[in-house]
């Protein structure tokens, strides 16, 4: 389960990497909840809005973030985007501590923090591929998505807390602080040490990512799977917070549900670094998983019930991502991997752009409970998508002890572009 951690360079990113990400969802839960309580009168479409905003630009961008991910130096790009990030965070922070931030200036902030965000997400998964050989890139994006969950695990409930001791602009001053680990790991990695990047002859072109995933049907229904819940299932910032009013809970409270899920998502993550490699069916069952889950805690009455069920949602959810991720990376030739990373980072992320506003507008107009109903329909449907796909592509045969039953053939033998040469820059 922790063979990456055997590895140099890969223990200083993920200690890296959990402290920012602790200070990230601490800055998460104070920002929905600034917008929700502070800048708006409880209203869940403004909290849609603020979520599209930061969401929308990996979609916009992607033909250019993946370029820029596969063209220069991953390593220097996320220093600059990583500082870039705590810049933002250091001003967001200053603008509540002396009361001038308003509901327009904090969209105007999401969208910069979606713009730094769009060239940082696909060169930061990516780089989990330079730092690890390729028999261990399956088991460092799980371990990647433990460290991101353990820290979802920490982070809102403390983001909570701070929020009602000492105020949501703290919040963000602290989370400019954690910025600086990861910004010490990047600097004292051994480059040496790093996988040599393959890059393609004649530059890195988007179009390249987009024709090549128009012949690959099988990332064609992953991307479509993770669109269906992403952009209709993954608003937990707008279910939870309004669950959490509906419940009589004040941020913590908030706070809290956000740990609960994060229980279930680290445990997910925990159990895809298990696997020798990822596989479809897991993707199409786990989404399947999300949406039975997601239906059940539509009905839950309490909020210790309500809670309990988002430990099932967050394993779900998270055992999907961290499969479709882990598919995506190990399946794709690597020349094009960053390009193809991020076409599904935009996906995942843009899907937001409709999720969101469509999540916070029902949940205004006929309340949570069926916003997240809607989300549960979208995990069967991606279900159903996965499973139609496997019955219609020849990956299933019958079981070689024969009888009734049958096996899945849902893994992929990696064809590497043969025009490609090795850039050991580092």
């Amino acid at each position: 389960m922790f063979r990456s951690l055997r590895i140099y360079n890969y223990r200083l990113w993920i200690v890296g990497a959990l402290i920012s990400n602790i200070g990230g969802w601490m800055q998460s839960t104070a920002q929905d909840w600034v917008v929700l309580t502070q800048l708006t009168d409880n209203n869940a479409a403004a909290m849609g809005v603020t979520m599209a905003l930061q969401f929308t630009p990996p979609l916009l961008l992607v033909g250019l973030t993946g370029t820029v991910a596969d063209r220069f130096d991953r390593r220097k790009l996320l220093m600059v985007t990583q500082s870039t990030l705590m810049l933002l965070a250091i001003t967001v922070g200053i603008l509540l501590l002396t009361h001038v931030m308003t509901l327009p200036l904090m969209w105007f902030f999401a969208l910069c923090f979606g713009v730094a965000n769009a060239f940082d997400a696909p060169a930061r998964q990516t780089f989990v591929s330079d730092v690890v050989s390729r028999e261990n890139a399956s088991n460092a994006v799980a371990l990647n998505s433990a460290s991101f969950n353990m820290a979802r695990l920490i982070g809102p409930a403390v983001g909570g807390f701070m929020i009602v001791l000492v105020g949501t602009g703290w919040v963000f001053i602290v989370n400019a602080v954690t910025f600086l680990a990861m910004l010490v790991v990047l600097w004292v990695m051994r480059a040496d040490e790093l996988v040599p990047t393959l890059r393609a002859r004649g530059g890195a072109r988007m179009a390249d990512g987009f024709r090549y995933v128009a012949k690959r049907p099988d990332l064609l229904v992953v991307m479509g799977m993770v669109f269906l819940v992403a952009a209709f299932g993954m608003n937990f910032p707008i279910f939870a917070s309004t669950m959490a009013l509906e419940f009589g809970r004040n941020a913590d409270g908030y706070g809290l549900l956000s740990s609960v899920l994060a229980i279930g998502s680290l445990a997910g993550a925990l159990m895809a670094a298990r696997r020798d490699r990822a596989r479809m069916r897991v993707v199409m069952f786990a989404a399947g998983g999300f949406g039975v889950a997601s239906l059940v805690s539509s009905m839950m009455p309490t909020y210790v019930l309500y809670a309990t069920t988002l430990v099932f949602v967050g394993f779900c959810t998270v055992s999907m991502l961290t499969t479709a991720n882990g598919y995506v990376q190990t399946t794709t030739d690597p020349v094009l991997r960053g390009r193809v990373l991020a076409l599904y980072m935009g996906i995942m992320q843009g899907s937001t752009l409709i999720g969101a506003p469509t999540a916070g507008w029902v949940a205004s107009e006929f309340g949570p409970r069926a916003a997240i109903q809607v989300g549960a329909v979208a995990g069967l449907a991606a279900f159903a998508l996965g499973a139609t796909w496997l019955a219609l592509s020849g990956k299933l045969h019958r079981h070689e002890s024969g009888g009734l039953r049958v096996q899945i053939d849902d893994t992929r033998v990696l064809r590497v572009i043969e025009d490609t040469e090795v850039d050991t820059r580092a």
